[in-house]
């Protein structure tokens, strides 16, 4: 960490600040004046507080809201207004949960939360009826629980919702209750939902993206459907450590050439915030090619890959499909054992393929 620098902040899931809003809502619709502030408890037993934004509603429907504090973590949602409202139901109905303006409606297979629910994940449900059935002196109250979030709609449209077939707005996730900055667990999980949904549609063969670029180009190559197309993003590792305890019969890795440099020299995370390429590590790989020094020291002290590329370039040499090869084998490793026939597509920011193995 740098001299001046501070420590990241971390913030708080949608389904932690969904949960003060439902037990807000939960202690105002059984007589409580309106509270300022309520505690929570996360899955890990930590007690944690959360400031009441706002409260309205009827009598017999009260709502209060959250803002949610995503803390340094670059979140889309960070700042939306998470609202429960709280409806009692008749004896025995137990907690329901609906989405409300804003959270999406789970329309595909292959989720943690079946077709035709609101897609209110496993954990934050847990964390709402704990925070309910506490409030509740113990006992678990029917009641139906309407999450919502201001915006949801236009803010899911920057997530991978509609790949996963989550329609209508966003989702209410987490499973610890707290974001840690920069750890983008919404994208990895994302990433681990997509699988999930390709393998209940009985896939056989998916594509791990690293961009918009890369992801069209090998839709094109394969002629893939979209649910075969997995946006991961940065987060190689998240893909491939999923998929070798949840495999396919086939998976194609594709990206850019410095990412895929990177995915070969092994890094999992491929951000250029984890690090630089290491361009003599490139410069081994000419070498080992074909021997060329003059080549290999240009890409040496080539400062980035896109230009050490030029160079290999301009001399005719197949750079692009080192990295590729050299990228299989990174995947081939992380995959292993599981019996997944894997491939490498590598392309330039113009969408042409330059490398493959």
């Amino acid at each position: 960490m740098a001299p001046n620098s501070h420590p990241l902040r971390r913030g708080w899931t949608t389904g932690s600040c969904a949960t003060a809003a439902a037990k807000a809502a939960w202690l105002i619709l059984n007589g409580h004046s309106a509270p300022a502030y309520v505690n929570i408890t996360l899955p890990a037993g930590q007690q944690v507080g959360f400031a009441i934004a706002r409260t309205g509603g009827a009598p017999d429907a009260p709502f209060a809201e959250v803002i949610k504090d995503a803390g340094d973590d670059p979140d889309i949602t960070h700042g939306a207004l998470i609202r429960a409202t709280i409806k009692t139901l008749p004896t025995g109905c137990g907690i329901v949960f609906q989405a409300g303006p804003g959270v999406g409606t789970v329309t595909r297979p292959g989720l943690p939360i079946a077709v035709g629910e609101p897609a209110i994940n496993p954990t934050p449900r847990a964390m709402i009826r704990a925070a309910l059935t506490e409030a509740n002196a113990g006992i678990c109250p029917d009641a139906e629980v309407i999450i919502s979030v201001e915006n949801g709609e236009k803010l899911a449209e920057r997530t991978l919702n509609s790949r996963l077939g989550i329609l209508g707005g966003l989702s209410i996730l987490g499973t610890t209750g707290i974001v840690v900055p920069f750890s983008c667990s919404a994208w990895i999980e994302s990433i681990h939902r997509g699988v999930d949904v390709a393998r209940a549609e009985d896939l056989t063969h998916l594509a791990g993206s690293t961009g918009n670029v890369s992801e069209k180009g090998v839709q094109k190559f394969y002629n893939l459907p979209d649910s075969a197309l997995i946006e991961m993003g940065d987060f190689a590792g998240g893909l491939l450590k999923y998929l070798r305890k949840h495999p396919v019969p086939r998976l194609t890795i594709s990206g850019g050439i410095a990412k895929m440099t990177k995915l070969g020299q092994g890094f999992m995370d491929l951000h250029s915030k984890r690090g630089p390429a290491d361009m003599r590590q490139l410069a081994e790989l000419v070498l080992a090619y074909n021997g060329n020094p003059d080549l290999a020291d240009t890409i040496a002290r080539s400062p980035t890959v896109a230009e050490a590329f030029l160079h290999a370039s301009q001399q005719g040499f197949p750079l692009g499909y080192l990295i590729a090869r050299s990228a299989l084998q990174t995947v081939k490793d992380v995959l292993h054992p599981a019996p997944i026939q894997a491939d490498v597509l590598v392309f330039d920011r113009a969408g042409n393929l330059v490398g493959q193995a």
